[in-house]
């Protein structure tokens, strides 16, 4: 395998597309991603993040069965901080946007004396953590 990824993109159900593009165009714009060119409002869909050559994205649109958004209990995306500022900043932008607080930004010693992350629900209840893990103790 050529990638450097094990994942290519992921998709999370939406239930107001208006209101979750508001939510992840202030959460990923902490993080540098702006939403990708490719996205098609008009119908519904809208990704952050590289192009498939590009690494990862992430995308969000209705569920193409039609029935209601759900959330999966222990699912969870973690997503790449460079600080953490990005890390801050994201949980602030979350709750800011109608996300909820499933952990505020700090040091998890559970996971490594350099794992500095938060932890949010976004308004459909799925499960976002953004993650530094590069974290120097006592930097912050």
């Amino acid at each position: 395998m050529s990638s450097s990824s094990l994942l290519l993109y992921t998709t999370v159900g939406v239930s107001d597309f208006a209101r979750s593009v508001a939510f992840y165009d202030a959460v990923f714009a902490t993080l540098g991603y702006p939403r990708s060119p490719e996205t098609s409002d008009g119908e519904g869909w809208a990704g952050w993040g590289p192009d498939y050559d590009g690494g990862v994205s992430f995308w969000i649109c209705p569920p193409f069965n039609g029935r209601p958004v759900t959330s999966g209990n222990g699912t969870m995306i973690a997503l790449r901080a460079a600080s953490e500022a990005q890390v801050d900043a994201f949980h602030a932008e979350a709750l800011a946007h109608g996300g909820a607080s499933e952990g505020a930004p700090g040091v998890r010693e559970r996971y490594g004396p350099d794992f500095y992350a938060a932890y949010v629900r976004d308004p459909d209840g799925n499960k976002l953590a953004c993650v530094f893990h590069h974290h120097v103790p006592g930097a912050v």
